[in-house]
């Protein structure tokens, strides 16, 4: 009884999470795709000029931001987030340990305005100072970005390096191989799964940030000269003009949520292809 009971509850809690992710899809693209389709998708995709007063709705440029800010994440946060995973997970002594595992998962528990806060009162006085520019740009914005998502990744690639049998470890031990050669060519290998699974989300973390962003991203929508220029990305493109938005004007930002929806469809997909491939 207790088990028919439990498969039930286990059943309906799925079919929730599935229903609400069928609403948010119907919910976007009945309400996006008739907008894009009345701007026009090669205008509204390719379209370099954002100017809702005068119904021009082109989000190419914030398109093109978020691709160069989750890309700068990505280079800053990834190697970064498994280095710190392979040093907690096989090289930290057990008392240093009792330390920086509870300060990397408070990481994960501030809210995005304090990050945001953070990149604005210390990053972009940096970034002035180093660059000589206003100091909100693509640049500061991966870095920023790169900092949050190292909870994300190294949480979850810990978890897959000590997933693996430590036979893999003693194997190679007994192969002849030095402590580091056996973490990084037997345990490594064996937990690029679980590795790729926590870069998937922090890449999604990545593109899906807005407070953050929008704090020190500059909000230009505008495409970028240089890794120092301002720029918008697709989600800070939402939130900064959803409040007042009406008729297309509402109906273009809900299409751009129909475009960064299936541009992070297209990410996680392209990962679960990579995944299987290696697998």
């Amino acid at each position: 009884m207790k088990e028919g009971v439990m498969k039930v509850v286990f059943l309906l809690t799925a079919c929730v999470s599935i229903l609400a992710v069928a609403l948010i899809c119907i919910f976007l693209f009945a309400n996006g795709v008739p907008a894009i389709a009345q701007i026009g998708i090669v205008d509204f995709l390719f379209g370099r000029v954002w100017l809702p007063s005068n119904e021009i709705f082109g989000i190419f440029p914030m398109i093109v931001g978020s691709i160069y800010v989750t890309a700068g994440a990505i280079i800053i946060g990834v190697p970064l987030g498994i280095l710190c995973a392979i040093f907690l997970a096989r090289f930290c002594p057990k008392n240093l340990y009792k330390i920086v595992k509870p300060a990397v998962s408070l990481l994960a528990g501030i809210p995005s305005i304090v990050y945001g806060f953070f990149g604005l009162v210390v990053i972009v006085p940096i970034m002035q100072d180093l660059t000589h520019t206003g100091g909100k740009g693509i640049l500061t914005a991966s870095i920023l970005l790169g900092i949050m998502i190292l909870p994300t990744v190294i949480g979850v690639s810990e978890s897959a390096i000590r997933a693996v049998p430590n036979s893999y470890y003693e194997g190679s031990l007994a192969l002849g191989a030095t402590h580091e050669r056996s973490v990084f060519f037997a345990i490594l290998p064996a937990a690029k799964q679980g590795i790729l699974a926590g870069v998937i989300l922090g890449v999604g973390r990545a593109i899906g940030e807005t407070m953050a962003v929008i704090m020190v991203a500059g909000n230009q929508a505008a495409m970028p000269e240089s890794i120092f220029s301002g720029i918008r990305t697709l989600t800070a493109n939402i939130v900064m003009e959803m409040g007042y938005a009406t008729d297309l004007h509402r109906e273009a930002l809900l299409g751009t949520g129909v475009v960064l929806f299936v541009f992070i469809l297209l990410i996680n997909l392209s990962f679960s292809a990579l995944k299987r491939r290696s697998s």
